[in-house]
């Protein structure tokens, strides 16, 4: 928009001895005195209303995640921007036993550098809120101008009046957009909870899945050294010595692989925390995992739990509501985007004696014309804009709710794999070895068919603990999807196949 300057200059009086112009006394001081230093005051006192305040971030956050997010916490455990040393003493107390998943979660949100980073994004939004919610500075304007032997020096200082009239709506949109920013930090920091939950579980999985595939391979080893034995005594043929040697060759290339595993989780589990070195050597996990619960709790209303309770939808509402309110101060100043006010002392010096000093007071207003902008373009953005963010929530709705039910279906599905394993193929397999186990103790079974038993018992085992991780790593992304924000990518059947594979190949020894 064109910008028109208008200012409006007290009645000038002539001195009835020099002749030259001067102001009629009275009538301009207690405008550009008074009122101003009015305006000044009220400046001055109403910015110190607008101030940061982390320590509210952090409990609104808090308050967000919830009882029933992966980032709830018992006890008075907050998750920290900046590790102090009451949370660095946590910590090390936390390691001083066998690190389980709730301690897991709280080494995360204490000393984690994802909630850290959180925490700064979110202080950064407090601080644009801060800002937005501050009276504009005014604007003091200084110039020298020299003609010959006259001197001119004005002087202006400006106000932004549209700016004051509008910082009521400045500051609670800026408020609205800041809690948007602290769902997102919250959404972030439940993300690490739920991503230390998951990686303490295969940490652990994996941990205990090596036991039993040595296990596995000792008896592997065993086979193979009777299997060269019976060779070299020529009770043997080539061909199954080598297959004896082949399932040792076998043996020994997966646990390899499981022993790497082993070290790629707990290094990641590591990197999730925020350990070093030091605090990761230490670092001690149990020996297995929490065992299965005896029966599933009723989730009745997955759906409405994630509709009401998401954090991403929530989000979305709120930037929605954001959106909305710019809209509407997008259409109040459609046609007036800006307006100044000032008070004008302008001052003229001259050497010769006849003319002496002259002043010039006035108040200046400056304001756009619409002569080419009506503002149609700005309006027709806010518009998109709102049109955007319902799409939005739309959207976050409808894979809130999608996500919620595959969640709980997962969920539902990996405890009834696990449960079967506990229940059925396990004691199964447990019988099988006793009776091979009284076979052989009777010679009705040879030692290969005994060892045979005892690898494939040892596959069947490492299976049934892959079982019951998938449960595990579903019952957080149960959590995630219902309280936080979408899973990523559901992993409660990531690696299931992996078992079952393994059990087939040791059953069909």
């Amino acid at each position: 928009m064109s910008r028109l300057a208008l200012r409006a200059s007290p009645r000038l009086d002539r001195d009835p001895v020099h002749g030259w112009p001067r102001p009629v006394r009275g009538r301009w001081r207690p405008f550009l005195f008074t009122r101003p230093a009015l305006i000044a005051g009220a400046a001055l006192a109403l910015a110190g209303c607008a101030s940061v305040s982390p320590q509210a971030d952090r409990d609104a956050v808090q308050s967000a995640l919830g009882p029933a997010s992966p980032a709830a916490l018992t006890g008075d455990a907050r998750a920290q921007a900046v590790p102090d040393d009451a949370s660095r003493a946590a910590v090390e107390a936390l390691l001083r036993e066998p690190l389980d998943a709730q301690a897991a979660v709280r080494i995360a949100l204490l000393q984690s550098p994802r909630v850290q980073q959180a925490f700064a994004t979110l202080q950064l939004s407090d601080a644009e809120r801060a800002r937005a919610a501050t009276l504009p500075n005014p604007v003091f304007s200084f110039g020298r101008l020299r003609e010959g032997r006259q001197l001119e020096i004005d002087r202006a200082l400006g106000f932004d009046v549209l700016g004051l009239l509008t910082l009521p709506w400045q500051a609670r949109w800026a408020g609205q957009r800041h809690e948007v920013a602290r769902l997102e930090a919250a959404q972030q920091i439940a993300q690490v909870a739920a991503d230390a939950r998951r990686a303490w579980v295969r940490a652990v999985a994996a941990q205990q899945g090596v036991a039993y595939l040595r296990d596995a391979r000792d008896a592997a080893d065993t086979g193979a050294a009777l299997a060269q034995r019976m060779a070299k005594a020529g009770n043997w043929s080539t061909l199954r010595r080598t297959r004896e040697e082949l399932l040792q060759a076998d043996a020994a290339a997966q646990l390899a692989r499981a022993e790497q595993a082993a070290v790629a989780s707990r290094e990641q589990l590591t990197r999730l925390l925020g350990l070093p070195q030091e605090q990761a050597a230490s670092c001690r996990l149990p020996d297995r995992l929490p065992p299965l619960p005896v029966s599933l709790p009723e989730r009745p209303e997955v759906q409405a739990t994630a509709l009401r309770e998401r954090l991403d939808v929530r989000a979305a509402q709120a930037q929605l509501r954001a959106t909305a309110d710019a809209q509407g101060l997008t259409r109040a100043t459609r046609f007036v985007d800006a307006l100044e006010i000032g008070a004008v002392r302008n001052s003229t010096f001259a050497n010769d004696a006849e003319r002496g000093r002259s002043t010039e007071r006035g108040v200046e207003l400056s304001l756009p014309i619409p002569l080419f902008d009506w503002g149609q373009a700005r309006s027709a953005r806010a518009e998109a804009l709102y049109l955007q963010s319902a799409a939005r929530v739309r959207a976050t709705a409808v894979q809130a709710a999608s996500e919620a039910r595959e969640a709980h279906a997962a969920w539902q599905n990996a405890w009834q794999v696990a449960h079967r394993y506990q229940a059925e193929v396990l004691p199964l397999r447990q019988k099988v070895n006793d009776e091979m186990l009284l076979r052989y103790n009777g010679m009705l079974a040879s030692v290969w068919e005994l060892l045979a038993e005892a690898q494939a018992s040892a596959l069947a085992v490492n299976a049934a603990m892959a079982a019951q991780r998938d449960f595990w790593l579903a019952d957080t992304d149960l959590l995630l999807a219902l309280t936080g924000a979408s899973p990523a990518g559901l992993s409660a059947l990531q690696g299931g196949g992996d078992g079952d594979a393994v059990a087939t190949a040791g059953g069909s020894h």
